[in-house]
């Protein structure tokens, strides 16, 4: 395991149940090393015969994720660096999609940017009251490109279009449950832990082939993403490049670490 002030990908196996947790202590924004890890970890539990179900989570207190590192983005200098850096968002969400295993997402706090692309790769998600959401990518001259699929396949494209061109503010966990990202809300992390054991083992003792078939019967229609969020990865690379988008991350980088 990587130190933690590093980040690091953790994943766990109890019983039939895998739990990947993730890191970071620039709250829980994902820079590309974590990105890698995060998609070898799903395709790894998918290809683990033993696994039935994965529970996503994030370790620490207060954000889920914050999307991408500012960091990273900042440092992007080629539409080569820049394909290379949105396509780790790409691979999470593809490896998420084909594991063959049902993703249970433990949302304990904020989501950001690719934190609620990842919410919505998930194929039951639960959250605290706490887990307010918001698709900031506008802000610093890009959009949410590579996680819009994933979003708009949860919760439509009206909640979508809303969440990318109001960049700038948060909406409640209610919002984000009456719209599909959310199947239920908690009110402490407790709750939401005995919610998500509860559900993981009871899923966990059904017929595999059944949860197999579940899974892929959730995902028809998305067998196109590879190419789709590859190229989708090639238009956040040029755009981060563009004098804007390098003024908006020079203005965020002081006080925002992550989008």
């Amino acid at each position: 395991m990587k130190q933690s002030n590093e980040g690091y990908v953790l994943s766990e196996q109890h019983q039939h149940v895998v739990h990947i947790r993730f890191f970071h202590p620039q709250s829980n924004s994902l820079p590309g090393r974590l990105l890698s890890e995060l998609a070898q970890a799903f395709h790894a539990a998918g290809n683990n015969e033993d696994c039935r179900v994965i529970v996503l989570k994030a370790d620490g207190e207060r954000a889920f994720c914050a999307g991408a590192s500012f960091d990273e983005l900042a440092s992007i200098e080629t539409e080569e660096q820049g394909l290379r850096f949105f396509s780790g968002f790409a691979h999470v969400i593809n490896d998420m999609r084909k594991c063959g295993k049902l993703i249970i997402g433990r949302i304990h706090g904020r989501c950001v940017g690719g934190g609620v692309g990842l919410a919505a790769a998930c194929d039951y998600a639960l959250a605290t009251n706490h887990a307010e959401i918001k698709l900031s990518e506008l802000a610093v001259g890009i959009g949410p490109f590579v996680i819009g699929p994933a979003v708009e396949r949860k919760i439509g494209l009206s909640a979508f279009s809303q969440l990318a061109l109001d960049a700038s503010h948060f909406r409640s966990a209610d919002w984000a449950r009456r719209k599909g990202l959310y199947a239920e809300l908690y009110n402490t992390p407790e709750e939401l832990d005995e919610a998500v054991s509860t559900l993981a083992l009871s899923l966990a003792s059904r017929n595999p082939e059944a949860l197999a078939g579940l899974k892929q019967i959730f995902w028809e229609g998305t067998g196109h993403w590879e190419e789709l969020l590859k190229a989708r990865a090639a238009m956040s690379g040029q755009m981060i490049l563009s004098d804007f988008s390098r003024q908006a991350i020079a203005r965020f980088k002081a006080g925002v670490k992550s989008i």
